[in-house]
């Protein structure tokens, strides 16, 4: 098991203690820590699959407001 020290302002410690009184405080950080670690790797996926689309979108022929709304009705029922 790794040790891990970060310095944090004291308010944000003594809320973190109240909170989490009754818990394991290292099991906490820990979950804490993993559930950051998930959500950066969500936003560099959404961030290259954006990357892609816009890509591909300056790869695409633009399209006129009518060609729109014709597909539209053609589209409907």
């Amino acid at each position: 098991m790794a040790i891990v020290n970060y310095s944090v302002p004291d308010e944000v410690k003594t809320q973190f203690n109240r909170a989490f009184a009754r818990e394991n405080k290292s099991r906490v950080v820990a979950r804490l820590m993993m559930q950051a670690v998930e959500e950066r790797r969500v936003q560099q996926a959404r961030a290259r699959a954006i990357d892609a689309l816009l890509r591909r979108r300056r790869s695409r022929k633009s399209i006129t407001n009518s060609q729109v709304r014709a597909a539209r009705i053609a589209g409907r029922p």
